[in-house]
């Protein structure tokens, strides 16, 4: 079993102010204590969004041509632990691991759409 959480962060420029937004996805494995954290990170980048605001909703992650997510739907969430998993993430590993969400989003995608060639267990 698993909890997550997510948030919005921003880098900060040298004048202090917000930059490139990243949207974290974090899943901790259940019971406490099982496993350290998997933080799956979505960096703005080009042909990509993150949630700020309008038109996007505040789960929504995807490239502007192609696969996208909610991260507020659990099976969205499921699909991309599953592919982590399924490359290599170990639940069980004591530290907190983090990964490039972007790397996972298309296989995910693909598996909550009903690919039967998307990645997973």
């Amino acid at each position: 079993m698993y909890l997550w959480t997510m948030r919005h962060s921003h880098r900060r420029d040298h004048a202090g102010r917000a930059v490139d937004c990243r949207q974290v996805l974090t899943v901790f494995p259940q019971p406490a204590g099982t496993g350290g954290p998997l933080r799956i990170v979505f960096a703005d980048g080009p042909g990509r969004y993150v949630p700020g605001g309008a038109p996007f909703g505040s789960g929504d992650v995807g490239f502007t041509r192609g696969a996208d997510l909610n991260l507020h739907e659990p099976g969205a969430v499921r699909a991309l632990l599953d592919v982590a998993v399924a490359r290599g993430w170990q639940p069980e590993e004591r530290g907190a691991v983090e990964v490039d969400g972007w790397s996972l989003l298309e296989a995910a995608a693909a598996a909550r759409a009903g690919d039967p060639h998307a990645e997973g267990p």
